[in-house]
């Protein structure tokens, strides 16, 4: 007879949480990276999504602290985050290929992360993903 085990609900993640955050890790140094080339260098010549990039560097930033930890709150803050970062990339995805106008150059999330292989829209499905099943909850409810 195995007695049930306990679920540590702040334990850090591991294995593909582990490789997830990694990604995240290089997406908001990647993110941060290019946005600050642009705003120093060509600020004038498309500040919207210039602008874009350095808001999508600090979504990727809180994400990345955010899917680190395992505490309810910064759950939480997870949870907003992947959400504004799935509804930015579709959001700017479906614009920058509706009205190019508004976009002469590139952002992160413009073309649905063209730039960047589409991960930027794959990135926050699977954030979802990981956090729906590492719930603590979910996993002591099974």
């Amino acid at each position: 007879m195995t007695l049930p085990q306990t679920v540590d609900t702040r334990r850090p993640a591991y294995g593909a949480g582990r490789v997830l955050i990694a990604g995240y890790a290089v997406f908001a140094l990647a993110a941060t990276a290019r946005a600050s080339v642009q705003l120093v260098r060509d600020a004038g010549e498309a500040p919207l999504a210039y602008g874009l990039s350095a808001f999508s560097a600090v979504v990727y930033v809180i994400a990345t602290i955010a899917l680190a930890h395992n505490g309810r709150r910064l759950r939480v803050v997870a949870w907003v985050t992947l959400a504004i970062e799935l509804v930015g990339v579709l959001t700017i995805g479906t614009l920058s290929l509706w009205h190019p106008e508004l976009f002469p150059h590139d952002s992160v999330w413009s073309g649905f992360g063209r730039g960047y292989g589409f991960v930027p829209l794959v990135l926050p499905f699977l954030g979802i993903f990981w956090l729906w099943r590492s719930s603590p909850a979910r996993i002591a409810s099974a």
